[in-house]
């Protein structure tokens, strides 16, 4: 039996009076994909954010391998371990691709220069990217800049990824390059929860 990497107990979320979240209970083990879907303003980011601790929930637990890490309180630590992937990049612009996967792994791991190096090249080739290194984000599509946002991600060798409708903000014609990498992931058994309105992915890659 694989283990519950992570447990959501009870999660509650509102803003003022506003409840975005109620009563959320659900658990994902070592390998699965699991798919939020639902309509636009339904809470699926919500959620994500609050896995993340990116949004502090309002009530109920957020377990991680049996530790309930809402009282634990080492947010980076644990972020380390749960990498998220957004819709917008949120890459660094001022910053090429090479040093927006290195400089996580160096500020936060502490890893050596030459480490994080070594290690970004490693995922940024996995993701089809590693030609572009030098590249600044303004000089590269929405779906390069995605898949370096994915590397960067991995960079960090968490043991979930969460991915925020990283199809979202791509033109069409960009959307299959992302999810092509998102399933090469999932068939490296990759743990990863993805809130995505693309349905049919979403059924093809969930457990």
């Amino acid at each position: 039996m694989k283990e519950n990497i992570i447990t959501i107990n009870h999660l509650m979320k509102k803003f003022g009076d506003n409840e975005v979240l109620k009563d959320i209970n659900f658990s994902v083990r070592k390998g699965d994909i699991t798919s939020i879907i639902g309509a636009s303003g339904s809470g699926k980011s919500t959620l994500l954010r609050c896995v993340n601790l990116l949004e502090n929930p309002t009530g109920g637990e957020i377990f991680y391998k049996g530790e309930n890490i809402l009282s634990k309180k080492d947010e980076s630590g644990y972020r380390t371990k749960v990498g998220m992937v957004f819709q917008n990049f949120n890459l660094f612009e001022n910053m090429n691709v090479l040093k927006n996967c290195t400089i996580g792994q160096e500020k936060v791991l502490k890893v050596s220069k030459e480490e994080a190096e070594n290690k970004a090249k490693f995922y940024l080739e996995k993701v089809g990217m590693l030609p572009y290194i030098n590249a600044k984000p303004k000089q590269l599509s929405g779906g390069q800049k995605q898949r370096v946002a994915i590397a960067r991600a991995l960079a960090m060798e968490p043991e979930v990824l969460l991915f925020d409708e990283p199809t979202s903000a791509l033109d069409p014609q960009m959307v299959g390059e992302v999810l092509s990498v998102i399933k090469a992931l999932a068939e490296e058994g990759f743990t990863m929860i993805i809130v995505t309105h693309e349905m049919q992915f979403a059924k093809d890659i969930s457990n």
